[in-house]
């Protein structure tokens, strides 16, 4: 089983729900400190590939990256909307036959309810492994 296949299949799930601190964002801060802007970076290694992850909280959204090598080859923003339960996406940046960052960024809008920018940067080996429908975000 590759690295990527195992991160597909909820490794990025465990990972994320570890640092789910930084996505449990409180509608209710303001001011000063509720204003700031916070960056979190941590990395695992997940069968022998290290993947490291960048989070920066935003007031009322975070921005999101995630790959193996300092890239941004990708970025996909997602918001709630108030015409239908599922969050708009789009993909403002990058391949579009490369549906991850925005499948990402929707789940993570639904879960949060947050305005989320993903950028989902690892290397894709077969289409068939990096699909996003078995990654799950807690």
């Amino acid at each position: 089983m590759s690295w990527l296949k195992c991160l597909n299949n909820g490794l990025v799930s465990l990972y994320l729900s570890s640092y789910k601190h930084l996505f449990n964002m409180n509608i209710a801060e303001s001011g000063p400190v509720g204003d700031a802007i916070t960056v979190h970076d941590f990395s695992e290694k997940i069968l022998e590939q290290t993947v490291h992850f960048h989070v920066i909280k935003l007031n009322g959204g975070f921005f999101l990256w995630v790959g193996s090598n300092p890239v941004l080859s990708n970025l996909a923003v997602s918001m709630e909307s108030k015409f239908d339960s599922m969050p708009l996406s789009t993909l403002v940046l990058g391949d579009p036959s490369d549906t991850t960052p925005n499948s990402l960024a929707q789940r993570l809008t639904k879960r949060t309810k947050k305005q989320v920018y993903v950028s989902y940067c690892l290397p894709m080996t077969n289409t068939n492994m990096n699909s996003t429908e078995t990654i799950r975000t807690g």
